[in-house]
């Protein structure tokens, strides 16, 4: 499965001769305004697409008659198949259907500023032509073609920001095993194991394929995962970090390349551990987390990747409320689709994808480069903020029809609805707040106060 050792330690002994000297700076130690001008676009995004896909969408949720009830990219773990059977998936992964253009064009057009795709999930499979590894879409498929080359360029081409996740777990390579006993149940596979003085073996392959990533491909982001394995430490990601970003000084890291995330939660334990922002998954934080950068990643039904039979579609109503809670609390909301093994995004994720669009089409303003609400968060909706404006998204009826605002009228230079920018609002007086009558048929609303700077 993998290419001739010497093949491997020449290749990856170059590029760390190469990279020698830059490996020497500790980029965990750069100042804030370091940071602060890094992560810019990132902050002012508020919104991209992650992309699962591998060949785990051949099975599609299914394999031998068995439906896999977890999530898609994990059927292997979840079904206990071989890894000899697994593999053969390959052979049918064939996405002849596949269009960059489209794929950028429809996360641009939703209003989406970078793309997130996983060039190597848990299994192993990469979705580029690997120089360290023949498991990969060019030496293992029909396709034969590289996948990563042409979204890259695409997003440079349409202005979106191109960025990879890659697993530090990996099922395939011959350094890590699973106890037999724990096969049978998805734990055994999340807590794989490294075999004895395998490590360094591993890291260098790990190292290798990075390379690859980064310069070929010029990711804006490296979104880690699987860290959790008990044989990585906070140390191995504090190297692996400052690594990637003596590859490009500027690219920004999660949290899950090193040891720092609090479970499904996602947001660090402190800032001593590596990583650039938190990942919550499945969730959002119920308040903001005034000084760190944290990033939502959620699916549009219950599954990563692709489930022929996973038909509890979020609408898109909620979809939207969740990118506009995010951003009244300073995160970014990074939203899933699955494609099919043809090279497919799943039409409900296009239509809703696309109804989205509409609404950012309007409303983007009060969603980019904002920041997090100044007051607690309403039942009817959420507030962002950006400059001198106050966004108000109203969501749903509020109590008689009226919404109360924590800002004095006579802060308050203009009112009106984004909607509808030329008609002033109607502003009602009430102590030291101020009080706006709502049409139950006008919601959602995005309405804009402008204040005294």
């Amino acid at each position: 499965m993998f290419r001739v050792m010497f093949i491997l330690m020449f290749f990856t002994s170059s590029l760390f001769i190469s990279c020698a000297k830059n490996t020497k700076v500790n980029y965990l130690n750069e100042t804030k305004e370091q940071r602060d001008q890094r992560m810019q676009w990132w902050r002012d995004a508020r919104f991209g697409m992650f992309i699962h896909w591998g060949i785990y969408s051949v099975p599609a949720g299914e394999y031998n008659g068995q439906r896999d009830e977890g999530i898609g990219e994990w059927i292997r773990a979840h079904l206990n198949i071989p890894g000899d059977e697994y593999e053969k998936f390959a052979k049918d992964f064939n996405p002849v259907k596949f269009n960059a253009e489209e794929w950028v064009k429809l996360a641009k057009n939703a209003g989406m500023k970078y793309i997130v795709i996983t060039s190597k999930h848990h299994d192993g499979f990469a979705l580029w032509d690997s120089k360290v590894s023949d498991f990969d879409v060019v030496d293992s498929t029909p396709y034969g073609k590289d996948l990563l080359a042409p979204l890259s360029r695409e997003c440079k081409k349409q202005g979106l920001k191109f960025c990879v996740y890659h697993s530090i777990l990996d099922w395939h390579h011959p350094a890590q095993w699973v106890d037999p006993e724990e096969a049978h149940r998805p734990e055994g596979y999340g807590s794989n194991k490294m075999k004895e003085g395998k490590k360094q073996e591993y890291v260098t392959y790990l190292k290798a394929q990075l390379a690859e990533l980064v310069t070929n491909y010029d990711p804006a982001v490296l979104w880690f995962d699987g860290e959790w394995v008990d044989w990585w430490t906070e140390e191995d990601g504090k190297d692996l970090y400052n690594y990637v970003r003596s590859l490009k000084p500027d690219i920004i890291i999660n949290n899950r390349v090193g040891k720092g995330r609090d479970g499904m939660a996602g947001l660090s334990k402190s800032s001593e551990y590596a990583g650039d922002f938190g990942t919550p998954e499945q969730e959002i934080p119920d308040t903001g987390i005034p000084g760190m950068d944290w990033e939502s990643c959620m699916t549009m039904n219950d599954t990563w990747g692709f489930k022929y039979f996973d038909e509890n579609w979020k609408s898109t109503k909620t979809l939207l409320e969740n990118l506009v809670d995010i951003a009244s609390k300073g995160g970014n909301y990074l939203l899933n689709v699955g494609p099919t093994s043809e090279g497919l995004i799943p039409q409900a994720s296009i239509e809703r994808l696309q109804q989205i669009g509409e609404w950012m089409a309007v409303n983007g303003e009060s969603v980019y480069a904002t920041q997090a609400s100044p007051f607690e968060k309403p039942e009817w909706g959420r507030y962002t903020k950006k400059g001198n404006k106050l966004y108000v998204h109203v969501f749903k009826s509020p109590k008689n029809n009226i919404i109360t605002i924590p800002v004095s009228k006579n802060t308050i230079t203009t009112a009106y609805s984004l909607e509808n920018k030329d008609k002033m609002l109607t502003l009602n007086e009430k102590g030291d707040t101020v009080q706006i009558n709502i049409k139950t048929n006008d919601l959602p609303a995005t309405l804009v106060l402008e204040l005294v700077e």
